[in-house]
């Protein structure tokens, strides 16, 4: 019998992680699934995914650049999808393709169950106003922290996403400025701007941080982003965002397959090998 068909599609894809992460969930949990990198041509997204579905393909995650495009393209939404306004991971069933934003979720998974750390009544900083802030936001607001700040180069984007977060949570005080303007420490500090792709970091001061700090990236590579390095300079707490991609990657597995997969097992290993990468 033929395995059950997934594909991870973007451009470039060769460098995805994400068909040996869904390989180990399947050997992990003993489902039988084939997972496949699909480079999409940038102005045939649609047709890539529609011929994948002809194919007999059951669900796909997606990636840079097609996440609006997913949304688009998608003729139902998950609620953290629509408050995203982008998707991650499309599931092909009865003639629907259903679109899902893993995203924050898995970010949230990955700081409160691994890293063990609660939002609960913390203090939160979240850098960017793009879409990786817009899907963090609904699953971080769900943790009921105390304070929620919006930081960003342009004032106005933070405070659009300010005022979408407003409809989302009546206990929770949510503030809006730009990075020169935040002189007080925070409990967590999550960057979601785009800056570690280029190895450089907004424009922050010491003072955002402390030893309790856990300092956050979205990004993640073999050595520290220069998000983490600054932060470290100034005693925080550190950590990258692999276990953000394994989390998020659990969670379409999930919906996909209806069975959980060991997450932290394989965030271990993939920590293990990408040490040994560097030693």
């Amino acid at each position: 019998m033929k395995s059950d068909q997934y594909v991870v599609i973007g451009n470039p894809i060769a460098h995805s992680k994400s068909p040996a992460i869904h390989a180990r969930f399947a050997e992990l949990t003993g489902q039988q699934l084939d997972y496949q990198r699909l480079l999409a041509p940038l102005d045939g997204f649609a047709g890539a995914v529609h011929d994948f579905i002809a194919a007999g393909g059951k669900g796909a995650n997606v990636t840079l650049p097609f996440k609006l495009e997913a949304f688009a393209l998608s003729t139902e939404l998950s609620e953290r999808a629509k408050i995203a306004g982008a998707v991650n991971t499309l599931k092909f069933e009865h003639g629907s393709i259903y679109g899902d934003n893993t995203d924050g979720i898995g970010l949230v998974a990955d700081i409160v169950r691994n890293a063990g750390v609660s939002l609960r009544g913390k203090r939160l900083l979240l850098l960017g106003a793009g879409g990786a802030a817009r899907g963090a936001l609904l699953p971080l607001l769900q943790e009921q922290p105390a304070v929620l700040t919006i930081a960003n180069r342009t004032l106005a984007k933070a405070q659009d996403l300010q005022e979408q977060a407003k409809s989302l949570s009546d206990n929770c005080e949510l503030l809006a400025c730009r990075f020169e303007d935040l002189q007080q420490s925070f409990d967590v500090i999550i960057n979601a701007t785009s800056a570690s792709i280029n190895d450089d970091v907004p424009p922050l001061a010491a003072a955002v941080f402390n030893k309790n700090t856990l300092a956050y990236d979205m990004m993640y590579a073999a050595a520290p982003t220069a998000f983490l390095r600054l932060a470290a300079s100034h005693g925080a707490q550190c950590r990258d965002g692999l276990g953000m991609l394994v989390e998020q990657a659990a969670e379409a597995f999930a919906l996909w397959r209806g069975v959980r997969p060991p997450s932290g097992q394989v965030l271990a290993e993939m920590r293990a090998a990408l040490m040994a990468s560097q030693a």
